[in-house]
């Protein structure tokens, strides 16, 4: 690879936003400064669109091996770079599971032969692989998964000594689905009950119920601080867990983490009766003052990161009574244009955009060289035009499922250019067919 200089970019980096060029050599930033030329470079004027470090999304279900109809690592991950997101952690409710070590590193085998963005995985955890989990390497991977609640794949960990016993033997990072499953199961039947599994879907979030939540998540933090483990709380969908969280502290110093995904910033119950199981998620889009909430706990640091928790299932899976529709949806190639449009309505400032999308992912799993625009860091990049008007339609959706919950939507903004590793690999719609992934690597002591 060779040499490119990025032109006239408003850098947003590290809480400040300043015009600089960008001088890559071959996979890394060689130079950030004023007026930057090399007669060896490939010159990209950006003409004064912001340029910030590639989004790393923490949580994504990309469907391969096993689930492939919906989603593959290639298909998935090209939608994620044409959304700006350099860098994804994959989950590991496939099939088969990723609950061993050799399951693991096959997935990370598939990876390295066709994804389009950076990678890593988490192994996830069971009722009986604890063994597992203490043979892994704290730096093989993004971490642990648990699912506290059932979801897709039926990976529910739900025995109380073997979650304090995983809390208390790895050193990695925990992550988190929270929600109590007999709670969702009492509150469940009593909908079957009166509708059978025609259940009307704006009761999902009476299901899937703040309670539940609530539940779940008090009772993982109260484990973390009793056992000392490092623990990231996936996807909050309510405000009244935001209380469970600290923000008087430094990221760097925190043990127990959270984050809040597109969808749950993004819609409210009163959007079921147009999306309907279209935005069925579990955990469940609840009320207009949730969302509020965790803005509010967004804002003020207590919520550390915006993920995706793109779940990709086809239309005519999704087209069915609530007890069969799937939950989940695909989000990596609307996420970042979703935030900038927060940004545009005076909701978020790009600099807190970056930290919660870029910085923090990258602190809290201590991913190397990553998540920041600076000299000697791996050139993740993506431009983005604040002024460049544009509509979500089948014909511009890139998931292999091909639809989207923001179908019909206007963005005021655009992403134009994404860079990974020196690549340059979308530029204005059209996608590089070269691949220069790369699996994540970490840096835990």
């Amino acid at each position: 690879m060779g040499k490119t200089l990025f032109k006239n970019g408003k850098i947003v980096n590290e809480g400040i936003i300043q015009e600089r060029d960008i001088l890559i050599d071959g996979e890394r930033i060689a130079k950030i400064g004023l007026d930057l030329s090399d007669v060896n470079a490939q010159v990209i004027d950006l003409n004064g669109k912001h340029i910030l470090p590639g989004i790393i999304d923490d949580q994504v279900h990309f469907r391969e091996p096993g689930l492939t109809h919906k989603g593959t690592i290639a298909t998935e991950s090209r939608a994620a770079i044409g959304g700006g997101i350099t860098t994804f952690m994959e989950q590991p409710n496939t099939d088969p599971q990723t609950i061993t070590i050799e399951k693991l590193e096959a997935k990370f085998a598939l990876a390295k032969e066709s994804s389009f963005a950076n990678y890593s995985f988490l192994l996830g955890g069971t009722n009986d692989n604890l063994e597992e989990i203490k043979r892994l390497d704290k730096n093989a991977c993004s971490g642990i998964k648990l699912f506290l609640g059932s979801s897709t794949g039926n990976m529910l960990v739900d025995d109380e000594e073997v979650i304090e016993n995983i809390f208390r033997n790895t050193e990695m990072v925990i992550s988190t689905h929270c929600e109590d499953e007999t709670t969702i199961r009492k509150n469940l039947e009593i909908y079957k009950e009166k509708y059978g599994d025609a259940i009307p879907i704006e009761y999902h979030s009476k299901i899937r119920s703040e309670e539940a939540c609530y539940l779940s998540s008090s009772r993982a933090v109260e484990l973390a601080k009793k056992t000392g483990a490092r623990l990231h709380v996936f996807h909050l969908s309510t405000g009244k867990e935001t209380e469970l969280f600290r923000n008087d502290i430094p990221l760097e110093q925190k043990k127990i983490t959270a984050e809040v995904c597109i969808h749950h910033l993004w819609f409210s119950d009163s959007d079921y009766k147009e999306k309907g199981t279209l935005i069925k998620w579990n955990p469940a889009v609840k009320t207009a003052k949730d969302r509020d909430m965790l803005w509010d706990a967004l804002l003020d640091d207590r919520l550390d990161v915006i993920a995706t928790d793109h779940a990709p299932h086809l239309l005519s899976e999704k087209d069915n009574v609530y007890t069969k529709a799937p939950s989940g949806g695909p989000l990596v190639q609307h996420a970042l244009p979703a935030m900038l449009e927060k940004h545009l309505e005076g909701k978020i400032t790009l600099e807190k955009l970056v930290e919660k999308m870029c910085h923090n992912p990258a602190k809290l799993f201590q991913i190397d060289k990553r998540g920041f625009v600076k000299e000697g860091y791996y050139a993740d990049l993506v431009a983005v035009d604040l002024n460049s008007q544009w509509k979500v339609s089948k014909d511009n959706i890139v998931y292999k499922c091909g639809w989207s919950p923001f179908e019909g939507t206007t963005f005021k903004a655009r992403v134009t250019h994404t860079i990974i590793n020196g690549h340059l690999a979308y530029e204005n719609g059209v996608f590089s067919e070269n691949r220069n992934a790369k699996r994540l690597t970490f840096n835990r002591k």
